[in-house]
């Protein structure tokens, strides 16, 4: 799958992986990967633009082979979403149309966390 941006649609792609997505009240946080089942488990009710970017999130976990939560694969989780849900030419874009990184999120569907990660990794957008 090379598709990045708003063309990335991590739905599909843990169809496609054969993982389950699942909606339940968690107890901490907003999504869970659960490699045991292949399940990832997201909080009910989240915002869309939140909910994909927790998704995205997870299959990093996913896809890197994380069978537990440290600080330093919460990283690297946040690091594989945003490379994936953020494409550069769709940030400099807006980016250009606006000076407000909220603007961003909301034309690029990411949280404000996921865009973060992105541009404190490549500095050539800011």
């Amino acid at each position: 799958m090379t598709t990045t941006g708003l063309d990335y649609d991590p739905y599909e792609h843990a169809r496609r992986l054969g993982i389950h997505v699942v909606y339940r009240q968690l107890r901490t946080g907003n999504g869970l990967w659960v490699p045991e089942i292949r399940t990832i488990f997201l909080q009910t009710r989240m915002r869309l633009i939140h909910e994909r970017s927790v998704l995205a999130h997870e299959l990093g976990h996913a896809l890197m082979g994380h069978r537990d939560s440290t600080p330093r694969q919460e990283i690297q989780a946040d690091r594989w979403a945003a490379r994936h849900l953020i494409n550069p030419d769709e940030l400099r874009s807006a980016a250009a149309a606006s000076p407000d990184p909220g603007v961003w999120c909301h034309e690029l569907n990411v949280s404000a966390d996921i865009l973060e990660r992105y541009l404190r990794d490549d500095r050539r957008i800011a």
